[in-house]
């Protein structure tokens, strides 16, 4: 393989790694990410569900989040088994793109490790998923915990620190599944790889830009911002 190779993976990972960082625990200059004005919401939410005796609506859009998580985890598992399948035609895959060398110029052991390379995102975002997944149910077992409306009253600090959990599980799994997300979404920069390194660079710098734009300059964010203000 060539230089440039290792050069593009390093890239690869130090953005991940830095996107990741500012958008979970810095700010962008003076920018709140859209992940943190929704963690906001959610402790908005777990409050004011703490003051209804019937939390169907909860309960709901628990069930909602946990949907949306085995939904991607079960689209991660799928894409691993694909990784594995498309390792055991390896030579079925040189034999119908021989003619273009640009795509397989690192040979059959380069394809192989940029595979397995693609197999690793996919496996760790399916534990991410899966972690999320199983906090999205002890949230709401949490959730159920939280005293009734009119025995908030009895004893306020304990309902104060049980809803305070709840808040907490409930940003933690929203944060193994945006992580999750966050890989889902590098894996397309990542196929890039298979072409050549420069357009692994340019393609992830190019997901990279679009994600920091949605976390920090899209209209969802600005919404999100205005409710809370």
């Amino acid at each position: 393989m060539s230089v440039a190779d290792p050069i593009a993976f390093a890239v690869f990972l130090v953005l991940w790694l830095a996107y990741a960082w500012i958008t979970d625990k810095r700010h962008l200059g003076s920018r709140v990410s859209l992940t943190r004005a929704m963690n906001i919401q959610r402790a908005v939410w777990i409050r004011n569900a703490m003051k209804r005796d019937l939390r169907m609506i909860d309960t709901q859009i628990m069930s909602g989040l946990q949907n949306g998580t085995a939904f991607f985890a079960s689209t991660s598992i799928l894409a691993l088994g694909g990784c594995f399948a498309l390792l055991g035609a390896t030579e079925k895959v040189f034999m119908i793109f021989g003619d273009l060398p640009s795509v397989f110029q690192a040979g059959r052991a380069g394809f192989e490790m940029k595979v397995g390379g693609l197999a690793c995102i996919f496996g760790y975002s399916f534990f991410k998923f899966g972690w999320s997944y199983r906090l999205f149910n002890y949230c709401t077992i949490l959730l159920g915990a939280v005293p009734m409306a009119g025995d908030v009253h009895k004893d306020p600090a304990g309902a104060e620190r049980a809803c305070e959990r709840v808040i907490r599980m409930n940003i933690l799994a929203a944060g193994h599944f945006n992580a999750g997300l966050r890989a889902i979404f590098l894996s397309i920069g990542y196929l890039g790889w298979f072409v050549s390194p420069y357009l692994f660079m340019v393609s992830t710098v190019f997901i990279i830009f679009v994600l920091v734009r949605r976390q920090f300059y899209s209209e969802a964010r600005r919404t999100v911002l205005e409710s809370v203000g």
